[in-house]
């Protein structure tokens, strides 16, 4: 889940014409503690301003749209801005070869175009509360972890229970941060009715496409425009012609007066999660190992959807959604490599882990980064399998729609019965985005990879007996894809409860259970104990930082084993989240 943070940029000028940046993630519910530094900077207002659960502030203009972007409020009538590639989704759901929204743009004319989305939601922060306490209530330190982690998971489901009480769209998570040295409520209030507005054609607002999205300067007109509805009470409700466009408690008014050089700015959303403070072994798997194979994996995934989608208009928009999802992460891992390089990530962690131990002697964190050093050592092999498994096996289409078919059998007392309203609405779904020739490549070259890369022992005996049988990639894929009723949308659309034997034996349907089968039992439980254990020494490693930033607060040579010591101090008064 996604938490709500502020970033935040001061630009501040400085004896001699220089500028500082003086940057960190905070929670906005803490902000009071930042503010008078911040308006020192040049902020013009008051840390209410931006989070109050009393008046209206700047965290009820701002939305979590869909699953995982920030969207801004622009109008009191529910108007709302998200990224271009973050209304992609939506733009191509709605797209065809008659009306091909993603090259042209939309832009609805009246209250009535404007085009409903199944499915989306955005969502407001009500408010944030530090739960811990609550949490943790009843917790003793005798515990196992295996208890703490039920208890954690009761108390929790009490909080949201009690918060959520009044209904009404209020949804709710308590978030661990700091690996769970600390608990947090997050209240949400969650509209179901958004409706798409008008986005820019493609050339403008995906030009670049993903390498630009994590590059700056920006060069694009990354935008699309939605608006939220609800009852005449202003209340969330599902989607209805009768509904009327959400009145907020606050917006943005867009300036068209521009920046000036040493502006303060910043930036309030739902940023993903934050590996700072991880162990330098956990980086140097990242940089050597885990992101060069996930980059190269995705390369060839795109280089065969890219070359098909060049020959059809009905393809490219097709995987257009697809594309950009594969492609965003596939940037974001290649700016990480060079990023950790850049900066000498790695042995700027082992200077700052040595220091710790330094200071650790004779307390409870001695020995720590080097136990934890080990568990990554434990874990490597494992979750190379991992990485693996989820970039070839699992992004085999057809295979997951085999099984999200196979998962629509129920048996009660003997008696099968299949959804079929729900099949029918899936198979429409896949079959309007899915072309086997792709899917077919990918196979294969996911396969091919898979076969090059991973040790012997980490591969299933189904997939050595299918190497077998076959002889080649190329020839297992024909015979999985000519075979398998899951290419052929009238097979689909014709299951009945009578057909669960021919699911459960269908090529496709096994292709994906036999690996699952063989990742729940051979990989997931070395990787889940390894990473239990992980979180329990990061808990302990993380409140030693805490412990260790406060007692060499102000020291010389903080600098010298910890290149952002600012950001370390941070830590120390709960402003980042770990």
């Amino acid at each position: 889940m996604k938490r709500i943070l502020l970033t935040i940029t001061a630009l501040t000028a400085m004896v001699f014409q220089t500028a500082r940046a003086d940057e960190g993630m905070w929670l906005p519910s803490l902000i009071s503690q930042r503010i008078i530094d911040m308006q020192e900077k040049g902020f013009r207002l008051e840390a209410e301003d931006i989070y109050s659960v009393n008046q209206a502030s700047l965290k009820d203009a701002v939305v979590l749209f869909g699953r995982g972007c920030t969207g801004e409020l622009i109008s009191p009538e529910g108007l709302l801005l998200t990224n271009h590639h973050c209304g992609y989704g939506q733009i191509q759901k709605h797209s065809s070869v008659e009306h091909d929204y993603l090259k042209d743009g939309f832009w609805a004319m009246s209250r009535e175009e404007e085009l409903p989305n199944k499915g989306l939601s955005v969502s407001f922060l009500e408010r944030m509360e530090d739960v811990t306490a609550q949490v943790l209530k009843g917790y003793d330190p005798s515990m196992t972890e295996d208890q703490r982690v039920a208890l954690v998971k009761e108390n929790s489901a009490e909080i949201i229970k009690e918060a959520t009480s009044a209904g009404n769209g209020l949804r709710a998570t308590v978030e661990a941060l700091y690996y769970g040295n600390q608990y947090f409520l997050f209240l949400y209030r969650q509209y179901d009715d958004v409706r798409l507005v008008g986005a820019p054609p493609s050339s403008i607002g995906k030009f670049g496409g993903d390498t630009d999205n994590w590059m700056w300067p920006r060069h694009t007109g990354d935008f699309s425009m939605f608006r939220i509805y609800a009852d005449k009470d202003n209340n969330p409700t599902p989607y209805s012609k009768d509904n009327v466009p959400y009145r907020p408690k606050k917006y943005f008014r867009i300036s068209t007066g521009g920046v000036q050089e040493g502006d303060f700015t910043f930036i309030y959303g739902f940023p993903g999660r934050t590996q700072e403070y991880i162990h330098s072994e956990g980086v140097r798997y990242i940089e050597e190992t885990g992101d060069p194979h996930k980059i190269h994996l995705r390369t060839l995934r795109l280089d065969i959807m890219n070359s098909h989608q060049s020959q059809s208009q009905k393809v490219r928009i097709q995987y257009s959604s697809k594309n950009a999802s594969v492609s965003n992460a596939w940037k974001k891992w290649q700016g990480e490599v060079k990023g950790i390089r850049k900066m000498n990530t790695v042995a700027n962690k082992k200077a700052y882990e040595k220091a710790f131990e330094e200071w650790a002697k004779g307390t409870e964190y001695e020995g720590l980064t080097e136990k934890i050093a080990g568990m990554y050592a434990d874990l490597e092999l494992y979750q190379f399998a991992t990485d693996y498994y989820g970039e070839t096996v699992r992004t085999i289409e057809v295979a997951n729609f085999a099984m999200s078919m196979a998962r629509l059998f129920k048996t009660e007392d003997s008696t099968v019965t299949f959804d079929n309203t729900k099949a029918a609405e899936m198979a429409s779904a896949f079959f309007k985005d899915w072309y086997l020739p792709i899917d077919k490549e990918c196979f294969v070259a996911m396969m091919k990879e898979y076969d090059r890369n991973v040790p012997e022992e980490f591969k299933p005996a189904y997939y050595k007996e299918q190497m077998e049988a076959s002889g080649t990639t190329e020839a297992w894929a024909e015979s999985l894809f000519s075979t398998s009723l899951f290419v052929d949308e009238s097979k689909v659309a014709a299951l009945t409860a009578d057909d669960k034997d021919k699911v459960f034996s269908d090529p496709a349907f096994v292709f994906f259970n036999e690996f699952l089968k063989w990742y729940t039992a051979e990989v997931q439980p070395h990787t889940q104990k390894i990473n239990q254990d992980l979180q329990l020494a990061y808990r302990d490693y993380m409140r030693g930082q805490m412990e260790f930033a406060e007692a060499v607060e102000g020291k010389a040579g903080l600098d010298a084993f910890y290149p952002d010591a600012n950001l370390t101090l941070r830590v120390a008064y709960g402003h980042i989240k770990g």
